[in-house]
């Protein structure tokens, strides 16, 4: 995972957890509320279902992406419930750094027997 980050640490630590208690095959939407709650537990500050506004050339496009949570005001956080990890999980994640200049970022797919996570640095 590169450089030790305490709160990328803490946040897939809930995800584990999360993931733990459910398994896999359940809709993404469920992992949504149960890691929310997760978050609450492990005072992980977080906001929910978060809309970015999108940067290009200093102007701000009418445009948003939404992001499923930020964490600790700089961690976007992508959760997915797929059998597979997709190269398109992965660009969402990298077009949301990129457009927003968030720095760190972190995909979760719950989808799988063992959760996947990756991290992302800009």
């Amino acid at each position: 995972m590169g450089e030790r980050d305490p709160d990328t640490y803490a946040i897939i630590g809930a995800a584990m957890e999360v993931h733990r208690e459910l398994g896999c095959g359940f809709l993404e939407a469920v992992y949504h509320d149960a890691i929310a709650i997760e978050f609450e537990t492990k005072q992980i500050p977080f906001k929910h279902e978060v809309l970015l506004p999108i940067q290009y050339k200093g102007h701000q496009l009418p445009t948003f992406y939404r992001c499923d949570f930020i964490c600790f005001n700089r961690v976007i956080v992508e959760l997915k419930a797929e059998s597979k990890s997709t190269g398109k999980s992965e660009s969402q994640v990298i077009n949301y750094l990129k457009a927003t200049g968030y720095q760190v970022g972190l995909l979760l797919n719950f989808g799988t027997p063992s959760l996947e996570y990756k991290r992302f640095v800009l």
